[in-house]
């Protein structure tokens, strides 16, 4: 697509090696590379974070504090997060269960994130997957204007700021999802003819984005609304709810892509590029927080952005297991394997990098 081509040949065998190696693993042990049973018992309680919260709003309304309704509008928020990056992420890279229709089922929970399978799909699998850092071509570090992620983009007056403001923009993203994002995406995807798998009849995609977004605004703002909550209050409750969510995913995602570790490369002039497709993830890709226990659960293996990028049919429940595989692998090939050893390492190391591209790039 777009006429960028990746090097097909791979003189050093680095992905054959890896690929062998990585099957060879699952081989020995007898296990599926899909999910298992500690990913459904996670996948549970990550929809009771969404769905319990919600519940007592409803039903304790009267006799809930603002202090509890507000807190438990963030658990929704948390959850929101929880189950895109446990359930969704998986289900939707075809790797939660080895029945498709499982897949399927847990892929549509997009729907409470208010966001849309195709659109997803489209942005996620087939964009930023295939074409990962590339500037006009990865979406996930395209913020429009307001907001530089490569240096390839082009640098404004507003950006010196940008380590200042970021982070408080960041907690927009599913809130866009909901009212702009997908339509938007919906027009230019089908225009393209982009798909992840067979093309969708594009009434049928219109049908249903329009449904998913009528369900979803009954369900967080009508629902409430008829139960004789104060309309300030619902969409106050909304946002907090949304930008919780919105700062979770798109924090996890930084670290894992806008880091001084990580490349931002281009074709050349004949759209070539300078490595194979795995090579380049490695190239482009950072873990963080390998060690941490509770971020590995929580944001659903994606510390371990490498191990995803390389095998995003892999469930990420056998990301740390697989991560010893990779990096030794890519140490033997003299390749890179970026990583922070912590979360907060990370994130202050991607504050430097948003302070680095929002300087005024030196002219010539």
């Amino acid at each position: 697509m777009q006429g960028v081509k990746f090097l097909t040949r791979d003189k050093t065998k680095f992905f054959r090696t890896l690929n062998k190696r990585v099957n060879d693993y699952f081989k020995e042990n007898n296990i599926k590379k899909t999910g298992n049973w500690r990913l459904y018992t996670k996948a549970i309680f990550m929809f009771a974070l969404l769905i319990v919260p919600l519940v007592l709003i409803l039903t304790l309304r009267e006799s809930m504090p603002a202090w509890a309704q507000i807190l438990s509008m963030i658990t929704i928020g948390i959850g929101m997060a929880g189950v895109g990056m446990n359930v969704m992420h998986d289900a939707n890279h075809e790797s939660f269960s080895s029945k498709k229709w499982v897949n399927k089922l847990m892929g549509s929970s997009i729907y409470i994130l208010a966001g849309n399978d195709y659109n997803w799909k489209v942005q996620h699998n087939v964009l930023h997957h295939t074409y990962t850092n590339i500037q006009g071509l990865d979406e996930d570090i395209d913020a429009g204007r307001i907001i530089r992620f490569s240096k390839h983009a082009k640098w404004l007056k507003i950006h010196k700021f940008q380590k200042y403001y970021s982070l408080f923009l960041y907690g927009l993203l599913t809130i866009n999802w909901a009212i702009t994002t997908d339509f938007k995406q919906s027009y230019h995807y089908l225009k393209r003819k982009l798909s992840y798998g067979k093309f969708p009849n594009p009434t049928t995609q219109w049908t249903k984005l329009i449904i998913g977004k009528i369900l979803y605004y009954a369900l967080w703002i009508v629902l409430p609304l008829s139960l004789g909550f104060v309309w300030w209050h619902v969409l106050i409750g909304f946002f907090i709810m949304h930008y919780t969510a919105g700062i979770i995913l798109s924090v996890t995602f930084q670290l894992a892509h806008v880091m001084p570790n990580t490349e931002m490369p281009l074709p050349d002039k004949d759209g070539n590029m300078d490595h194979t497709w795995a090579i380049h993830q490695l190239y482009t890709t950072s873990n963080f927080a390998p060690k941490n226990k509770f971020v590995e659960f929580f944001t659903g293996g994606l510390n371990h952005q490498v191990e995803h990028h390389i095998f995003p049919h892999i469930s990420h429940v056998h990301y740390k297991k697989i991560s010893k595989i990779v990096h030794e692998t890519a140490k033997e090939f003299n390749l890179p394997y970026n990583e922070y050893k912590t979360f907060f390492k990370a994130f202050a190391e991607h504050l430097k990098q948003l302070n680095y591209l929002g300087t005024q790039p030196k002219t010539v």
